[in-house]
């Protein structure tokens, strides 16, 4: 199955001061921002547009439960995961399986623009976080 890169996350402490640095060096146009306190999200996200790349910066909201947070005190913040667009999701997990890669089921979820997605386990990608999605409502 086909594969693109579909955005790159990235984890940031001061979200006003990600997308003024996005904004003013990079020359990104902010696409849209929204909080999810979602279990397993718990952030305030801001998708950055630079000629069609996408970039999310993902902002903790919950110091304690938000694994973004966690992810921050572990290893600082920058790059969190590098997402990847499939034709379907439900057949790149089968894929997936028989390819003995494990995912993290508690991840999967559909966000408010309508991308399916969820997280492969990095113990299986040599330690990068990597968020496989498709847009069933683009078909």
């Amino acid at each position: 199955m086909e594969k693109t890169l579909d955005h790159i996350g990235v984890a940031v402490r001061q979200l006003e001061d990600a997308i003024s640095f996005y904004k003013n060096v990079l020359d990104a146009k902010l696409i849209d921002r929204y909080r999810s306190e979602a279990k397993g999200v718990e952030s305030e996200i801001a998708i950055m547009d630079i000629k069609g790349d996408r970039t999310e910066l993902l902002c903790p909201t919950n110091n304690t439960t938000s694994p973004i947070a966690r992810f921050i005190k572990q290893k600082g913040k920058g790059v969190h995961h590098i997402a990847y667009r499939v034709d379907d999701l439900e057949e790149a997990l089968l894929e997936l399986k028989e390819q003995g890669i494990r995912v993290m089921e508690d991840t999967r979820r559909t966000n408010k623009h309508g991308r399916r997605l969820i997280y492969l386990n990095p113990a299986d990608t040599e330690g990068t976080i990597i968020e496989y999605c498709d847009y069933p409502d683009e078909k």
